[in-house]
């Protein structure tokens, strides 16, 4: 019986690994302009409700940690296109996990761009980041709105962003108060000057991120 259930747990741990490689949620590549080294994390590929707390941190110990070598580096959290629904895993599994990372990581990471950031992350981490990232991880965090800013810490050519990440970036050129979760994020129609058309029925203000 037991035999049965540590062979069920090992195929269950090797699916969930499976989904995180498929995805490349975390990806080693590319250095700041510092030289540190990048561990970049796309926000919107993590299988939040179907990759198991366990999975996530026995994934970062075998896959993730060893690649840092020891030595400092900076992680580049893109939080563009995520779904609560879909890639949150919950409060207490965001602190199991970081209470396994090891002392030594925590205290060679240098800073956290967080990419995109939107009105209901700036929130959450406004309320719960100091309790959750003790150590001195919530003081490493930077907000990025535009990637722009992230290229004058990170060097551009090194690092690979999605190309809906671009997409997005360049519609808030046009539509800033979606920073602020203030306006919808479906496709507008602009007139043929470039500008937003007044009567355009998508151009309603929404407050859904936030509720």
């Amino acid at each position: 019986m037991c035999a049965q259930a540590q062979a069920a747990d090992s195929s269950q741990y090797e699916e969930q690994e499976q989904v995180i490689d498929k995805f490349e949620v975390f990806k080693i590549k590319g250095r700041d302009k510092r030289g540190h080294k990048i561990l970049r994390i796309i926000g919107k590929s993590f299988p939040g409700r179907c990759a198991s707390v366990e999975t996530v941190k026995k994934y970062l110990e075998e896959k993730v940690y060893p690649k840092l070598e020891k030595k400092p580096f900076s992680v580049v959290y893109v939080h563009t296109g995520v779904q609560r629904s879909e890639n949150f895993p919950g409060i207490s599994a965001l602190r199991s996990i970081y209470d396994g990372i090891p002392m030594e990581v925590k205290d060679n990471l240098q800073t956290v761009y967080f990419v995109h950031p939107d009105l209901q992350a700036r929130l959450f981490f406004a309320t719960f980041g100091r309790f959750l990232f003790t150590g001195g991880l919530y003081g490493k965090l930077k907000y990025v709105a535009r990637l722009d800013l992230l290229w004058e810490h990170v060097r551009r050519n090194e690092i690979e962003i999605p190309e809906y990440v671009n997409d997005h970036d360049e519609d808030l050129e046009y539509r800033p108060m979606m920073d602020y979760g203030l306006e919808s994020d479906h496709p507008r129609v602009y007139g043929i000057d470039g500008a937003p058309a007044v009567d355009s029925p998508v151009s309603m203000y929404s407050m859904r991120c936030i509720s």
